[in-house]
């Protein structure tokens, strides 16, 4: 469930935008006085191409403790003040969204919300936001994308976008940190930036790990595999026919422990006992024995994670 609240900061549900504009009218002539503030305009800025060139929590960090990465990755140019250009990777092509401007310096594009905090013909500063249900939240996530021009990128920092979004130091230490800590108790795991890889060794056994197909629904971004990285495994010529599912830790050596059914039990304890202890078997039975494991890794470091598998076991037919 963290995981599904994570990428929900990254791509806020698309709908209606509805912020009880009434309120917000009635708000903007009260009897403070204050004007109400016009919708942003980006008229100034349209057909000036942005990169993205960080995208932090408050704190100054990249990661969180559950080693979810914010990365920054969005190309951006403004079209009109209805109408957006974003560049997709898995397109590789500038792909336009309707862009709709709401309360303020508010817009939404490409299925999320943001916050306009700071833009001139350099620099972009924006604030994600969150829809929930008919509202939307304007105090915001406290999450900021940092975007430059272009053409600031090349001719005044004389630089270039892959150096500007290397993780930064305090990034680096803090990662050392978690792993440091995972690595002394498994059970500290956290997601690894480079999954951990699981291979066969065995012609009876294939493997083979799931991904998510990019679409509009996600931007056409996949990029959130690796929270959940994801595990298809046959063996053939079981002692049984079998199907399990449940997550494992995988330590800094390549070592596997058991996590958790994949399954619910309904209140049924034995049929949970009888399912961990069986599931369990299968690691100790087959996985490694048959299986090669090589660890996970953020910004180069080794360290343990998880990972979910579903495994189905093939019982050896016999010869007629």
């Amino acid at each position: 469930m963290l995981f599904i609240n994570l990428k929900t900061i990254k791509s806020a549900a698309f709908g209606l935008f509805i912020i009880l504009s009434a309120c917000i009218s009635s708000c903007g002539n009260s009897q403070s006085g204050k004007k109400k503030r016009e919708l942003i305009s980006f008229k100034p800025y349209n057909g000036i191409n942005y990169s993205e060139v960080s995208r932090r929590q408050r704190n100054g960090l990249s990661f969180n403790e559950y080693g979810y990465q914010l990365e920054p990755q969005w190309k951006l140019k403004f079209v009109s003040d209805d109408s957006i250009s974003i560049f997709s990777p898995t397109k590789n092509a500038f792909i336009n969204f309707p862009l709709t401007r709401g309360y303020d310096s508010i817009f939404n594009a490409a299925r999320s919300w943001l916050k306009v905090r700071k833009i001139n013909k350099d620099s972009i500063t924006m604030e994600i936001l969150i829809q929930q249900g008919d509202s939307l939240d304007v105090k915001g996530t406290k999450v900021f994308m940092r975007f430059y021009a272009d053409n600031y990128i090349k001719n005044v920092l004389h630089t270039d976008t892959s150096i500007l979004r290397h993780p930064s130091s305090k990034d680096t230490s803090f990662i050392r940190s978690l792993s440091a800590k995972a690595n002394a108790d498994y059970t500290k795991a956290f997601a690894a930036r480079q999954p951990a890889i699981i291979t066969s060794k065995s012609p009876l056994v294939t493997v083979s790990r799931r991904t998510t197909k990019p679409d509009i629904l996600n931007n056409f971004d996949n990029s959130d595999d690796y929270l959940d990285p994801t595990y298809d495994i046959v063996i053939k010529n079981a002692f049984k026919d079998f199907y399990y599912s449940f997550t494992m830790y995988i330590d800094d050596k390549g070592n596997l422990y058991y996590g958790i059914p994949l399954v619910g039990f309904n209140g049924d304890e034995e049929r949970e006992a009888d399912y961990i202890h069986t599931s369990k078997a299968v690691i100790e039975s087959y996985f490694k024995f048959y299986l090669n494991v090589k660890p996970g890794t953020t910004l180069g470091m080794i360290h343990s994670s998880t990972v979910s598998v579903h495994v189905e076991g093939k019982a050896k037919t016999a010869a007629k």
